[in-house]
């Protein structure tokens, strides 16, 4: 198979600095038909270059991180190709949060406390609509 070729699966990379909780997400991504966990990583410097490697379908990010912040990962994100959707869960879910990460091209926010259910129900959905662009 071409790796070049688009892939019926939705490739999801996670960025979050607690290993316990990627552990968790990760679980629960392998329960949504169509997707894959293509990479994780806890801090921004390892998330941009693995993330470049493994070309992503979605990133989904804490704010926290082991060194910087989500936003900045954001930032860096929305600024350089190729495209990648960005799923922002966390629990730093105030508005100023919210209204900063989707300024910065955040595609979707999420309180990890209250709406991990609506992000799981944003993923399946990212996934249907990703397989059906890529089928024959």
């Amino acid at each position: 198979m071409d790796a070049n070729l688009p892939s019926a699966e939705l490739k999801v990379f996670l960025v979050e600095d607690s290993a316990s909780l990627r552990r968790r997400i990760a679980a629960l991504l392998h329960t949504i038909p169509g997707v894959r966990v293509v990479g994780e990583a806890e801090e921004i410097a390892a998330a941009l270059r693995d993330i470049a490697a493994s070309r992503p379908d979605v990133v989904i990010t804490d704010l926290r991180l082991a060194e910087g912040s989500g936003l900045d990962l954001v930032h860096a994100l929305a600024r350089r190709g190729p495209p990648v959707v960005m799923v922002v869960l966390t629990n730093q879910s105030s508005q100023p949060f919210r209204e900063a990460c989707l300024a910065a091209g955040a595609h979707y926010f999420f309180d990890k406390t209250s709406e991990i259910d609506k992000a799981r129900k944003t993923i399946e959905r990212l996934a249907e609509a990703h397989s059906q662009r890529v089928e024959p």
